[in-house]
């Protein structure tokens, strides 16, 4: 069996660094030229940086990756020196280059490769020859019901395994002995995975406004995301529509009394808030819905299919086989570890 033709693929890119962390405390913060970084592949002779927390400007004069240090003119364009401590984070401004010199050195990341295995779902259908013989109640067809019921348990349990699902450790493409299994949304994302009481998250709170401002916010900072998703279940969407209740007014001829938030307005961007019974208690899924899909292996689509009958009655499967693709991981998030009762 070809098992590629049962995993779906996709790259994964990402922009050169514009950001860099200091490594070593400066001997005189405030005026040593040698600063030691994290990745000094990151920098280029001609960058202008800025440290996040100062307003002095830097300009790199010379890269040692061997050392991972940069020589830099501090004070640059008259700003005032300031102190730069470790794990500042270093702004790479951008670059600026000579005129009439010969191109640069060619720079570039590389993609990774990204994959997902798909899952078969089934559900067997088997109704006697005297069910089918018989006028039921609200049902013109025993077979065409017991179809449509099944179906629905199917698509219950394919939301399902999209947000929860995982691969199996060992053997992920499937065997004899080992069965098939897709990696769902919350197994899948690792970057921007938010805990409470971890990272200057409060700990073990309801879920408030600030938590998930800093939350879309962190992933504003990390990536390109453009979040337009926020998926929680039934505690934590009472939690959201509660973010203006406090701020609501009624008067006596009001007839209706509305608490209910369907989209979210904020600083990142528009999202909507969806409902789903999946979603662990203690979580919110913020999601870009552009790099997201679910899909079917081609002519794997949910269908039925009849078998032989053996016996008197009338048998079929219900079958289909789907993953999920998420692109980019660091384009979604979570909050987890939230208050949930």
């Amino acid at each position: 069996m070809n098992r590629f033709s049962i995993r779906a693929l996709s790259h994964a890119d990402s922009l050169l660094p514009n950001k860099d962390q200091i490594a070593a405390t400066p001997t005189n913060p405030t005026s040593d030229t040698t600063l030691s970084v994290a990745n000094a592949g990151s920098f280029r002779v001609g960058d202008q940086i800025k440290d996040s927390v100062h307003t002095e400007l830097m300009l790199v004069t010379a890269v040692n990756t061997a050392a991972s240090t940069i020589t830099v003119t501090r004070g640059y364009g008259g700003t005032t020196p300031q102190a730069i401590g470790l794990n500042d984070t270093v702004y790479i401004l951008g670059n600026a280059a000579l005129e009439g010199d010969d191109a640069a050195n060619p720079r570039f990341t590389t993609r990774s490769r990204r994959g997902n295995w798909t899952q078969i779902f089934t559900e067997t259908v088997l109704v006697s020859g005297s069910d089918m013989a018989v006028r039921h109640l609200a049902v013109a067809d025993e077979l065409d019901y017991q179809k449509q019921e099944r179906l629905r348990e199917m698509l219950r349990d394919l939301e399902n395994t999209v947000i929860n699902g995982i691969a199996p450790s060992a053997t992920p493409q499937g065997s004899a002995a080992v069965r098939r299994t897709m990696n769902g949304i919350i197994p899948q994302i690792q970057t921007n995975a938010f805990a409470m009481g971890v990272n200057g998250f409060p700990s073990g709170p309801a879920l408030t406004e600030p938590t998930l401002n800093q939350a879309l916010r962190n992933i504003w900072t990390n990536s390109s995301a453009n979040i337009d998703l926020i998926v929680v279940n039934g505690y934590q969407k009472r939690q959201i529509s509660a973010f203006s209740s406090a701020m609501r007014r009624y008067t006596a001829e009001d007839e209706r009394f509305n608490n209910l938030i369907g989209i979210y307005e904020s600083d990142f961007g528009v999202q909507r808030v969806v409902l789903s019974r999946w979603v662990p208690a203690d979580t919110v899924l913020l999601l870009d819905s552009s790099r997201l899909s679910v899909l079917p292996l081609a002519g794997r689509s949910f269908q039925y299919r009849p078998l032989a009958a053996t016996g008197d009655f009338e048998r079929g499967e219900l079958i289909g086989e789907y993953t999920l693709e998420l692109r980019n991981e660091q384009a979604h998030g979570l909050i987890r570890g939230l208050q949930s009762a």
